[in-house]
């Protein structure tokens, strides 16, 4: 919930300005529903995709505050966030809901960007395998392995998210390492073909050393991504 129409139209010029130096990365942006439009008009026309970070499991009716998919795509959306973890942790969206809406977003034809991840605590009791783990089968149970051919997923450790913590580069790789393998027990098809990025407060100091691991594909960023200059640091990191 950052920015304001004035700021999301410094932030795209600054990232549209620069973007011609990032020749290899796929490169999106998830603004706040109501700057969508605005994003549209900027983006129209570039590289750059853009999407949403939250939809409804329903498709229409009476749900005051809702945003349905197919309002997403009305506005040129080609992805969603599902999952992420302020969802999970501030509006107790669960594992069953988080699958829900990834179902959602795939039938309505929206990319998802699924979030999973440990908190502090979970990573001290040392069951971070067992809580992503289970994040991810909940959505290959409902939907198969293959749903994931068509999807990107995002690791995010809580516990490094906004908190000066950042996961070394090893930690990152390891977790990244277990998702994959839990994929390709399944389908090692869609498991190599599987993007999975990290969204644990990368910046421009550490993600090129970040996505040199060899299962780290991308990066989800946030705090990041509200400079032009860092968000295009990261992004040319990944060239």
């Amino acid at each position: 919930m950052n920015s304001s129409l004035a700021g999301a139209r410094g932030l795209l010029a600054g990232i549209k300005a620069g973007i011609a130096e990032v020749d290899r990365a796929e490169v999106a942006v998830c603004p706040p529903y109501i700057l969508i439009p605005e994003v549209q008009a900027q983006l129209t026309g570039s590289p750059i995709a853009w999407g949403g970070q939250n939809l409804s499991t329903e498709t229409g009716g009476a749900f005051t505050g809702e945003i349905s998919a197919a309002m997403l795509l009305d506005f040129g959306c080609k992805y969603v966030l599902v999952g992420h973890s302020e969802r999970r942790t501030l509006y107790g969206e669960d594992n069953a809901l988080v699958a829900k809406k990834f179902a959602t977003a795939r039938e309505a034809g929206l990319i998802p960007i699924l979030c999973i991840g440990e908190t502090l605590e979970e990573r001290q009791q040392g069951v971070t395998e067992k809580t992503v783990g289970d994040q991810l089968a909940a959505v290959i149970d409902r939907e198969g392995v293959a749903a994931l051919g068509d999807a990107v997923v995002a690791y995010e450790p809580v516990w490094a998210i906004g908190t000066g913590m950042t996961a070394s580069p090893e930690q990152a790789q390891a977790v990244h390492a277990f998702i994959r393998a839990q994929v390709a027990q399944r389908d090692a098809g869609v498991a190599e073909g599987l993007r999975i990025l990290y969204g644990g407060s990368m910046k421009p100091g550490n993600a090129a050393e970040l996505m040199a691991q060899s299962d780290i594909d991308g990066g989800l960023i946030g705090g990041a991504a509200l400079k032009a200059d860092d968000f295009l640091a990261i992004c040319k990191a990944a060239n």
